[in-house]
């Protein structure tokens, strides 16, 4: 048996052992760096009584560091071999929320695995609004530059047509309470049916 771990009440490792569980009903939430895939995660989680990883920490526990340490020993091609490994093994599972890293949309194995892998959530959040929330964050190597606002705006435009690419279901997550998204996700994945593409509008807050 695998151990199982708690965060904030919700276990996020559990594996699934029940043949008769779909195996391809795993939520995956993919976005900027910012967008909020770790707390709706949770969030979602708890109301939706399932397993949640977040991928990045995930990484971050098989190695015992954290991922700024992992980018300047291995660079970033060394940690997207673990993160598509990491993503591989999540898609053979079931009954999972998984928060995505930011980059995961990158190589189109791991877009592939996430499809096949259940439902997809693109939480989308406009560049000047990721800057906020990740201006004071040491932990993402990637915006620790001279000018990150430009380097937030450069990865926005190469991965969105990514993130839309591989969605089932984009979550506009301007604006609103984090409890109003989370209803808005839950809401989307139980009434999703067959292909078609969900797109929630922003709600803009009081």
């Amino acid at each position: 048996m695998y151990p199982k771990y708690s965060l904030g009440g919700v276990p996020v490792r559990m594996r699934c052992y029940n043949p008769l569980v779909n195996a391809k009903n795993n939520i995956y939430l993919v976005g900027m760096p910012g967008a909020g895939k770790t707390t709706v995660g949770r969030q979602l989680a708890r109301r939706m009584q399932r397993s949640f990883i977040d991928a990045d920490h995930e990484i971050e526990a098989r190695t015992g560091v954290r991922i700024p340490l992992i980018f300047d020993i291995e660079g970033e091609q060394g940690f997207r071999d673990r993160e598509s490994k990491v993503i591989a093994e999540l898609a053979a599972e079931s009954n999972l929320i998984v928060a995505t890293g930011g980059g995961a949309v990158l190589r189109p194995q791991n877009r592939a695995a996430l499809k096949q892998g259940g439902t997809v959530v693109y939480l989308h959040a406009a560049p000047r609004l990721l800057y906020e929330r990740t201006r004071l964050d040491p932990n993402r190597p990637l915006l620790q530059v001279a000018d990150p606002m430009s380097k937030i705006e450069e990865l926005f435009a190469q991965r969105d047509p990514l993130y839309r690419e591989v969605a089932d279901i984009i979550v506009n997550s301007i604006g609103g309470s984090i409890s109003h998204l989370v209803k808005q996700v839950e809401n989307a994945v139980s009434s999703k049916a067959g292909d078609d593409k969900v797109d929630i509008p922003s709600r803009s807050s009081n």
